[in-house]
């Protein structure tokens, strides 16, 4: 059985690969990928017919090559984002409001996009329904709106 393993020692890089890649998607670090292309030089190595050591320091270099140097260059590209990219509720901030209902400065309802939210006006004032507002704040999941134009004619049909 010994002989047979180190005879097939890619077999054990592939498995350290696969079980390293698999820990990472677990993890979403970027660390075991790393190691995991360093299970892969290992297994290139392997396969080239290179000695059990000459693997192991094949593995060895490259994954502290892929730490060191490649990991924290991905981590700034995967956490950079552009100033003007919003995403979530930073989005609706400014957006245009019809209120449902009533909105008062405790309660109410409003229409922002194609989605219904709960909301209260910032100032405590009270909007009719039919009423444009803007957007001027999310409070956990509420809109906090300012009204800008009076109610609008006809009847409020939500979608």
């Amino acid at each position: 059985m010994l002989d047979w393993l180190v005879q097939n020692t890619w077999i054990l890089w592939l498995v350290l690969v696969l079980g390293l890649a698999a820990v990472e998607t677990l993890t979403l670090d970027l660390f075991f990928l790393m190691l995991a292309t360093g299970a892969l030089a290992g297994l290139v190595g392997a396969l080239a017919g290179a000695s059990f050591f000459i693997q192991v320091v094949l593995f060895c270099v490259v994954s502290l090559l892929m730490v060191v140097l490649v990991r924290p260059v991905a981590l700034r590209h995967l956490k950079s984002g552009s100033a003007e990219q919003l995403s979530n509720i930073d989005r609706l901030i400014g957006e245009q409001a019809l209120a449902l209902e009533p909105v008062t400065g405790v309660t109410g309802t409003v229409k922002i996009g194609g989605d219904t939210w709960t909301a209260r006006t910032s100032d405590g004032s009270s909007l009719p329904a039919g009423s444009r507002a803007t957007v001027s704040r999310i409070d956990g999941a509420t809109a906090v709106v300012v009204g800008t134009q009076q109610a609008e004619s006809g009847p409020i049909i939500p979608s």
